[in-house]
């Protein structure tokens, strides 16, 4: 049984002078690294266009929620140009360092017509003087025959001399008066970092019939056992997100064990109807969880702590 105690909310930009493109969010938070008890949360954002943009807020690790050190002015990358997969919304999901360098994974956002959006996975690579530049203005990932409608939120595992994928896929689009994605994790492989071999393997299914989306996946590995944090909604306890997770011995089959995750605490306003986008952390011998609040992230992010 993994006990969480939740310790708070932490930030929502709301509550603070934030330049324009940060008006309203703070989604699918994550950590890259720490440094002298200063701690960066990346997150995302939403301008007063409605559009998603990713950025960061410093923390003193030691008062956490005194409030940020100092704010991104601007995101980490600007919307692609018309026409491109991130002309409509940028959504960071995560960074790792690959040769030295840090590589920055996002969802591109694109607009669609049948349907009401479309997304796919870019990436770009940390430069020497300082933030990132797009490895391409195309996606690195995007649909195809195993992915048949969009890919998105994805976490990068590194093994010795390879990566592993954890990724969203869309095979479909429930046909009701609103259209309805249904999507889950699979799971892809590389060399690089950069030039992905899927074959269709599902990493996180369904559950039972009324689950219809699984996302933002989030993996680290304890005594050789891969372990998972997810968000999965539509389930018989709740139709709202709530947070999952699953075991593996090989990192690519995957048991469902979302009963052993249990959290204590009030039912605040920021998070009494939602608790998804989990990031799973360690510090200070400590394990800690980032996640969002009521409505993917529009109440901010915050934290809990495991107890047992």
């Amino acid at each position: 049984m993994q006990k969480w105690k939740k310790l708070g909310l932490i930030f929502n930009p709301r509550n603070y002078d934030c330049p324009d493109w940060m008006t309203n969010y703070a989604a699918v938070p994550f950590i890259h690294d720490f440094g002298n008890d200063k701690v960066r949360v990346y997150f995302t954002a939403r301008n007063q266009s409605n559009k998603s943009l990713t950025g960061w807020a410093d923390f003193n690790w030691n008062n956490l929620f005194g409030g940020p050190l100092s704010i991104s002015k601007k995101p980490i990358l600007d919307l692609g140009r018309k026409g491109m997969f991130d002309e409509d919304g940028i959504m960071g999901c995560h960074i790792t360092k690959i040769n030295n360098k840090s590589y920055f994974y996002y969802i591109g956002w694109n607009l669609a017509v049948s349907v009401p959006f479309r997304n796919s996975i870019g990436v770009a690579i940390e430069r020497e003087e300082g933030g990132f530049s797009r490895y391409s203005e195309g996606p690195i990932v995007d649909r195809n025959i195993y992915d048949k409608c969009f890919v998105a939120s994805n976490c990068i595992y590194a093994e010795k001399d390879f990566f592993r994928l954890y990724y969203l896929s869309c095979d479909v689009w429930i046909d009701n008066e609103i259209p309805r994605h249904k999507y889950l994790i699979k799971y892809a492989e590389s060399k690089d970092g950069l030039n992905w071999i899927r074959n269709g393997k599902i990493a996180i299914d369904f559950q039972n019939d009324r689950e219809y989306a699984i996302s933002v996946p989030r993996v680290i590995k304890d005594d050789n056992i891969y372990k998972m944090w997810y968000s999965y909604r539509g389930s018989n306890e709740s139709p709202n997100y709530r947070i999952g997770y699953a075991e593996s011995k090989d990192a690519k089959n995957w048991e469902r064990k979302d009963d052993l995750i249990k959290f204590a605490g009030p039912m605040s306003d920021w998070d009494s109807e939602m608790m998804c986008y989990p990031f799973i952390f360690d510090y200070n011998k400590e394990r800690y969880m980032l996640y969002n609040g009521n409505n993917y992230g529009q109440t901010g992010f915050g934290l809990a702590i495991l107890t047992k």
